[in-house]
Order: C-alpha cells, then sequence, then structure tokens
C-alpha cells in the first residue's frame, strides 16, 4: 500500500520555501473510492504550488492519480493557507 500523505509531501517539499509550515492531511471523503488529501501551506507557497492558471497543481494531482490507481480510487487534492 502506498502512503500516499507521504508521497505528496515529497513531491512538494523542494517546492516550498517554509518547509516546516508544509502538511498534508489525509480527511474522509463522503464517496466510498476517494482519497480526500487536503495541504497546508503558507500563503506565498500555496500560491507557488497552485501555480500560474492553476498549471503545477494540474501537475502535481496528475502525478499524484498515478500513485492512486494502485489502490483503485480517485484521489482529490485541496490547497489551503494558514
Amino acid at each position: 500500500m502506498v502512503d500516499l500523505e507521504q508521497a505528496l509531501t515529497d513531491l512538494m517539499l523542494p517546492l516550498v520555501d517554509d518547509k516546516a509550515s508544509l502538511s498534508v492531511k489525509e480527511m474522509s471523503s463522503l464517496e466510498e473510492d476517494e482519497i480526500l488529501l487536503h495541504v497546508y501551506a503558507k500563503s506565498e507557497d500555496v500560491a507557488r504550488l497552485i501555480g500560474k492558471q492553476g498549471s503545477m497543481a494540474s501537475a502535481i494531482r496528475n502525478m499524484m492519480s498515478v500513485a492512486s490507481r494502485l489502490e483503485n480510487k480517485r484521489i482529490s487534492i485541496k490547497f489551503e493557507s494558514y
């Protein structure tokens, strides 16, 4: 089984300035076949993770969707700032 929280953290850690403020939490979802991950970071780091027109967020979601296929589930990633 893949630890998706750790995989997402490892993927985003080099992209943020304040590494201590980055955290990823798995939340419960209403749908059984969905994994919901919330990314928490400072607002300037969240802006960097989302990117222009959401291009970075889209790339992160695409990479994580590959990992979630091992569990036959869909993944949703939400970005939140402190």
